[in-house]
């Protein structure tokens, strides 16, 4: 026996509902995708004998447009109706900075009521992170420049505050980025609340230098959840080349986690994710250095 399709309250099947809803009833915002891609370079290190020191870098775009015509920003833009997000980060990467082919992964929805001076704005945003020796950077016509900066953060002080049913944590951080003779910066405020068993964290710009919209709070945002996920996953790799020394990769781990690691305990907590081959590191004035392989089948060992 046929059923019958149900009706609402109007007495409308589904399809008469769609082919009389009228969608100005409500506002729209817009909806647009910033991108935060992450690599680890060289800097310059004048003894010969050592590894070079490096450093952790975020791909910024200077604005050629208003609104914050000539500061810098995550590469992004608006999402058309024909596209889906991932779609649409994907195209505003590569017409901004030619990169193409990264795996990108959604990290959050920003949606402050005046994160945008143009109109109101829901942000989608997605993290990658990529080995820059084997992409090249080149602005689009979105875009002025696009550079990757060199970032580093600072914690600047900490207040907490009991409350009757709970708690209010406050934390000021400091960025610092630089291209060159560029440099910018901003102080962002985190406030975590904990009320009974609820806890709510929030964060806003205090001051911000030459970093449009609301970018400085979404960069120290991945930054922190990128320090969580390379504890317990295999980010981190995206990052080496095919062949990598394990001081190579430690280097990595402590220039993203912005402090030093034992290396005995550092190789132990590594050595499900790595696979030993039989290549060495042979550079003028260092001991050779076993290569080795990311291992994609470490998480069915664990």
């Amino acid at each position: 026996m046929k059923q019958s399709s149900p009706v609402n309250k109007q007495g409308q099947t589904e399809q008469q509902f769609l082919q009389a809803y009228d969608a100005s009833q409500f506002d729209r915002p817009s909806v647009t995708v910033d991108m935060l891609v992450f690599t680890v370079s060289d800097e310059e290190e004048k003894n010969y004998r050592k590894l070079s020191p490096k450093s952790l870098n975020i791909l910024l775009v200077k604005r050629g447009d208003h609104p914050f015509m000539g500061q810098w920003a995550l590469p992004g833009g608006f999402v058309s109706p024909s596209e889906s997000l991932e779609e649409a980060a994907r195209r505003e990467l590569r017409t901004e900075t030619n990169l193409d082919n990264i795996y990108l992964e959604q990290l959050y929805t920003w949606g402050e009521v005046d994160r945008d001076p143009r109109t109101r704005v829901i942000s989608t945003s997605y993290m990658a992170l990529v080995n820059s020796e084997a992409l090249e950077v080149i602005a689009g016509d979105d875009a002025d420049e696009a550079e990757w900066f060199q970032l580093e953060d600072k914690w600047l002080r900490e207040t907490k505050t009991a409350t009757p049913d709970g708690s209010i944590t406050e934390k000021w951080i400091e960025l610092h980025l630089r291209h060159e003779d560029v440099e910018l910066s901003a102080t962002i405020k985190v406030t975590k609340t904990v009320t009974g068993r609820s806890v709510r964290e929030t964060r806003e710009i205090v001051e911000a230098n030459q970093i449009a919209f609301d970018h400085a709070q979404i960069i120290q945002y991945a930054l922190e959840r990128l320090r969580n996920k390379i504890e317990y996953t295999d980010i981190a790799f995206a990052l080496m080349p095919e062949l990598f020394t394990l001081t190579e990769l430690q280097q990595v781990y402590e220039v993203i986690l912005g402090k030093e690691l034992l290396a005995a305990a550092f190789r132990r907590k590594v050595a499900d994710k790595v696979i030993e081959t039989n290549q060495y590191r042979k550079n003028a004035g260092h001991r050779p250095s076993k290569y080795f392989r990311f291992n994609p089948e470490w998480m069915d060992q664990a």
